[in-house]
């Protein structure tokens, strides 16, 4: 466990550098996680001044913070380090300083006062006359004056000038109704109206909830002023001092305090207790206020004879086996109370404290257990609302039973699998020292792992809830149905923990305008039916967030997110705010805090920067063999047909990989349902190919209905249009089409509408290659404006992530097209194609593909691939360069078909690859057919996948390829940052002793065990921190690497005890020739251990340990060995703690080394004098 005084220097830290919003956020965590109780955390608040807006005494909050931190460290540990690791996030999250306060949206929803709700009772509007309510609310009155009598302080002076009590009663709503303007209302809307303004004008002119009634001189009641706005109350409300700290010692006679001081508004969601200090040295006495949402709050007067004090001093510094303060306590305790609302969640007497000792730590230490509260009841759902959510629930019911294509979701949903995907912060040498994290890639067979089905997006597998969710997926492999799917589960009796589900399409919402509000986003602009008392239903969505999910889908399209954090709506009602200032307002919760928010994206645009700030992150799986035939099977009745559709797909080996895209899926089987099923007519060969032929067969069969054809280069036109602007949505001057043409793409599902009002582009497929076809038949568009469109440009920033991708392949395929379309009038000359072909080859011919990355290789790949042509692909395979990397760069099974069908050119041109595959998710089938090539001569892959793909050959009895797979593999130089990697390496290790395969029933011996194994040469451990378990399992391994040539242990924090360890297995390791132990913190006591292991290491060339603790002694022990090491030629032992008595021991032991070459040992406690004199005694002392 952790020291306290390490848990207040971080903790110091984060209070000190933190911005105000991110402070309440790190504050509201802790609570959530029950590190401290809410009157605690209310407390803490009190630590600043919110006239000035900073904080006034950081180290008393940063004390008041540390002590339950470390009392519950393993609770909290992971609150803090994320609160830490946001400190150094790119400045973006906030702009300015703001004081810290609680949320106001919620403070804003309190009621004022209990009878201020009865005033404004939700059933005013109900009544038909004012009599009639009047009369109710004399009974109500009745029964109120005749419970016990409540006293209340109020700020009135006597003649002496000193403050008296006011005894106040129900009664006080009858002097209320004898006002006559108030008798002389004709209608109910005309009392609420005077009601409001009554209480608008007590609150502007004494800023007191309690109704007084004052005369004037001459006995009449005084002229009331003009009303103040609610809104100007609440910024009033808000900017109220907060209340003194509390503490348990006695006030001083005389000292005075007043309900009207105290913040009631505070949205606690446990007990929030206030000291009310009589004028005289009479015991104190507390008002306990139970807040419970938004219900009606009850205050009860208590005396304080049997409890304790309500606080305690936070000490500064804990003592050994210190337990935490009382108000540390999780649940807060009620002695007594004159009330029967407040005596019904009593819970029982306190257990007796323990008291501390020294031999209990605070490990030790478990608090009282807390009783088991009653569940609250669920809160009632006024009618109106009621009856829109049922209309709701029909309307999304209606809407997405049936999915794109006119198939029924209920036969036709194929319900993929999501992998479960998370975010690591970034270890190593070469990792960001802001802690930023990083998305892990998964292995295959990681992925198979973390699967999960579309019932467990919402479900908390932790013990934190998960209100921000991302859903990840390329285009096509449908994000958009699975929201469908869950929405309609929601309207069909699923999801129940949501009583209101918002879906918003980005693609039809324009982000250009700037006056939307919350309520627009959510019932104008969603797909949510007209709803006729939006008031009502808004109003009980801002009470209930936690009861409301909302969907924004196709998020790519909502535009370019830079500076999106620092500017986020942040009030619920003003109408000023853009589409993506109140989508930063619901991510950053702040509006709406405590709704789930879920955000379906491509993986490659625009959400990418904040995936580090979600709760959960998934990603949609692509179509298996399995659901390819099972989605065949739906699409066709007749079981001729289906076996027939499954034979053309499975035999176009390109298409069937194509098909693990749902949408492309959905494109081939239109195909095969307008093609005769006995014709031998082929599928097409490219993805260009096959958008050409479905866009034909829909405008054939357009045609066929109109009685005439149709031309769409219009249409294309405003494809591109959309496409420089990364946007489905068809600009305002766009619409200006004819009928006709708008008609024609909604018939061929080019087209979209949202309400009959907005037109989009259905899909991102077909919107590309419509912006292809104008780009490449246009004659407005010169060869230069092609090229800046594609891979070749590849020093251009890309900005459009998917967008570029697709877009590029269509112009390539496009260009090299051997049939004409039929559908575009506008086209250009024979002579103008041929010289936009021959630039782009002449761009191809130039290319450096070992210049591109990862990423932009694989594009160059399918961009080659697109254009059919045998001379382009062998081209390109010629620049390869030797190692061929895809490390980073996710490939699915059509990625990995075009690499394989490309690759199948090397062996005419006799060249052969290495090729990386670490990071890429390739899937096992793929592996196996890369592997197979004659070309490859090694391969790099995941350490579980290349495990799996050896038990497959072996199982499949195929002993000549299994031996193929072993001798490729490699993974020379091995580099371990997580444990996962030396639990994989472990894993070979013992599968090479063992010489056998992990599989229980394989019965293989391996005679030569695991080439790589027995090659590893060099080792790279980089896990920046201490890990000793990591570390022990390392040492565990290292006796079986017999050619390890290389060990870089730099920048680990290993200590003496490390060191020591290391020095056990250095015996083993004959063939070491470099050893790094640089940026430890090894001393000497390790110097000592190590010094003994090293002298015996016959082949160590270079030994680093620079930057570590070693002192004199340490230098002397190194020392004593150096002569012994014969083979060493460099050493490096600077920026270490020896002084001038280590430096002239190892100076001396230099003299009898006359193998080393080259002797680093500068540092600061080596007086320079002293240091150049050595220099000139042997010049091998090199110069700092």
């Amino acid at each position: 466990m952790a020291s306290f005084q390490e848990v207040l220097r971080e903790v110091r830290k984060v209070v000190q550098e933190a911005h105000p919003d991110l402070l309440t956020a790190f504050l509201t965590e802790l609570l959530e996680a029950e590190v401290f109780s809410a009157e605690y955390y209310q407390s803490l608040f009190q630590c600043t001044d919110p006239d000035l807006g900073v904080r006034t005494d950081v180290e008393d909050l940063a004390r008041k913070l540390a002590l339950p931190v470390w009392q519950t460290w393993d609770n909290s540990k992971e609150i803090l380090y994320s609160a830490l690791g946001s400190l150094e996030d790119p400045q973006d999250d906030f702009v300015e300083s703001e004081p810290l306060t609680p949320d106001p949206q919620l403070l804003d929803l309190v009621p004022v006062s209990w009878f201020e709700e009865l005033l404004f009772r939700p059933d005013l509007p109900e009544f038909e006359t004012p009599d009639a309510y009047f009369e109710s609310l004399k009974e109500e009155c009745d029964a109120l004056d005749a419970e016990a009598e409540c006293q209340v302080p109020l700020k009135e002076e006597n003649e002496d000038g000193k403050r008296t009590k006011r005894k106040l009663s129900a009664s006080l709503f009858e002097e209320l109704l004898s006002r006559p303007d108030l008798l002389e209302c004709d209608s109910i809307d005309a009392l609420i109206e005077s009601l409001k303004d009554e209480f608008e004008t007590l609150d502007a002119e004494a800023e007191c909830p309690i109704l007084v009634k004052e005369e004037n001189e001459n006995g009449k009641k005084p002229k009331r002023k003009r009303p103040v706005e609610r809104s100007s109350r609440k910024r009033r409300r808000l900017n109220q001092k907060k209340p003194a700290p509390l503490s348990a010692e006695s006030p001083p006679a005389g000292s005075v305090s007043h309900m009207s001081d105290v913040n009631m508004s505070t949205p606690l969601p446990q007990l929030l207790h206030v000291s009310l200090l009589p004028c005289s040295a009479t015991p104190t006495l507390q008002l306990i206020q139970p807040i419970n949402g938004l219900v009606r709050p009850t205050y009860v007067l208590v005396s304080p004879q049997s409890g304790g004090p309500l606080y305690q001093i936070v000490p500064l510094s804990p003592a050994v086996g210190a337990v935490a303060p009382v108000e540390l306590s999780r649940t807060t305790q009620i002695m007594s109370s004159l009330s029967d609302t407040a005596s019904k969640i009593q819970p029982p007497s306190p257990p007796t404290p323990v008291s501390p000792s020294k031999d209990k730590t605070p490990q030790d230490y478990s608090p009282p257990s807390t009783p088991l509260r009653t569940q609250e009841p669920r809160p009632e759902i006024p009618k109106r609302v009621e009856d829109y959510i049922q209309k709701l629930k029909s309307h999304l019911k209606d809407t997405y039973s049936v999915m794109e294509g006119g198939k029924k979701m209920d036969s036709h949903y194929i319900d993929t699998r999501l992998v479960q995907r998370k975010l690591v912060i970034q270890t190593g040498k070469n990792a960001n020292k802001c802690l930023e994290k990083e998305l892990v890639v998964l292995s295959d067979s990681e992925r198979r792992k973390a699967m999960v089905d579309r019932s467990h997006v919402f479900q908390n597998c932790g013990p934190k809830p998960k209100p921000l969710i991302t859903v990840l997926g390329k285009t096509g492999l449908g994000k958009s149905t699975l929201i469908q799917r869950l929405a309609l589960d929601w309207s069909t009796g699923g999801l129940a923990q949501f009583q209101f589900v918002f879906l918003l399409n980005c693609k039809v919402l324009d982000v250009t305008k700037s006056n939307y509000d919350l309520k627009t986003l959510l019932f104008g602009l969603s797909s949510a039916p007209d709803c006729k008392d939006s008031e009502a239903a808004f109003k009980y969505v801002l009470a209930n967030p936690n009861k409301v999910l909302i969907i924004f889908d196709s998020f790519d399209d909502i535009g370019e997110l830079e500076g999106l954090l620092q500017s986020s709506a942040t009030s619920v009602t003003d109408n000023s705010y853009t589409v993506r200032q109140l989508f930063s307002g619901l991510f950053q919760k702040k509006i709406l805090s405590g709704c789930t928010l879920l955000v379906a994206t491509r993986p490659k645009d625009a959400l990418n920067h904040l995936l580090r700030k979600v709760d959960s992150i998934l990603e949609i799986c692509c179509f298996s063999p399995k659901d390819i035939q099972f989605y065949v099977s739906k699409c066709f009745v007749e079981a001729s047909k289906q076996e027939s559709a499954l034979r053309k797909i499975q035999n176009q080996q390109y298409i069937f990989n194509l098909c693990s895209n749902p949408l492309l899926c959905r494109f081939t089987c239109f195909l095969l349902e307008q093609d005769n099923p006995e014709d031998d007519d082929t599928l097409p060969s490219t993805l260009t190919d096959l958008c050409q032929r479905v866009l034909d067969h829909h405008l054939e069969l357009r045609d066929k209905v109109q009685g005439s054809k149709q031309d769409i280069s219009q249409l294309c036109n405003m494809a591109w249009d959309s496409f420089k602007t990364c946007s489905s949505l068809l600009n305002q001057d766009q619409t200006e089409i004819s009928k006709q043409l708008m008609d024609c793409g909604l018939n061929c599902e080019i087209l979209a509408s949202h309400k009959a009002q907005v037109t989009y582009f259905s899909s991102l497929f077909m919107q590309n290659f419509l912006a292809a076809m104008f780009l490449v038949q246009s004659k407005d568009i010169n060869e230069r404006t092609l090229v800046a469109q594609t891979i070749l440009n590849h020093r251009k920033k890309k900005v459009c992530g998917e967008w570029q991708d697709i877009l590029q392949r269509f112009i390539l395929g496009l260009l090299y097209q051997k049939a004409t379309p039929h559908y575009c009038g506008a086209l250009q000359s024979f002579n103008d194609a041929q010289a936009k072909r021959k630039t782009l080859e002449t761009q191809l011919e130039n290319l450096k593909p070992g210049e591109l990355t990862p990423g932009r290789l694989l594009e160059l790949f399918h961009c080659v691939y697109e254009t059919s042509k045998v001379r382009l692909a062998k081209h390109l395979v010629k620049k390869l360069p030797e190692n061929l990397s895809f490390c980073g760069a996710q490939l699915t099974p059509v990625d990995v078909y075009v690499v394989w069908h490309l690759l199948q050119h090397a062996k005419g041109l006799k060249r052969t690859f290495s090729v990386d595959l670490r990071d890429t998710c390739v899937p096992l089938s793929g592996l196996k057919e890369l592997v197979a090539l004659s070309c490859i001569t090694s391969f790099r892959a995941p350490t579980l996948d290349t495990i799996d793909l050896w038990e497959d050959l072996h199982h499949n009895s195929d002993e000549v390829s299994l031996k193929n797979a072993l001798d490729k593999f490699t993974m020379d130089p091995f580099k371990a940052s997580q444990l996962s990697h030396l639990d994989n390496l472990g894993l070979l290790v013992q599968i090479h002793r063992e010489k056998k395969l992990p599989m229980r029933e394989s019965e293989l011996t391996l005679e030569d065990g695991i080439p790589a194994v027995r090659h590893l040469k060099k080792l790279e451990y980089e896990f920046g921190r201490n890990e000793p378990e990591a570390f022990l399992k390392l040492i565990e391994i290292l006796p079986a690497l017999e050619s390890l040539q290389h060990l870089d242990l730099e920048n680990n924090i290993l200590r003496d005890s490390e060191a020591e360890k290391l020095a056990g297995v250095l015996n083993s390791l004959s063939s070491l020739r470099i050893l790094n132990l640089s940026q430890n913190r090894i001393g000497d006591a390790g110097m000592e251990k190590l010094a003994q292991s090293l002298a015996a290491a016959s082949s160590l060339q270079k030994l680093s340990l620079y930057g570590n603790e070693i002192a004199d002694s340490g230098a002397e022990n190194l020392a004593s060995v150096l002569p012994a090491m014969k083979s060493l030629l460099n050493l490096d032992v600077k920026y270490n703690q020896f002084t001038d008595i280590g430096a002239k021991k190892l100076s001396m032991a230099l003299k009898n080394s006359p193998s080393l070459k080259s002797l680093q040992m500068w540092n600061n406690s080596i007086p320079l004098g002293v240091l150049d004199h050595l220099r000139i005694q042997d010049n091998r002392i090199t110069a700092p």
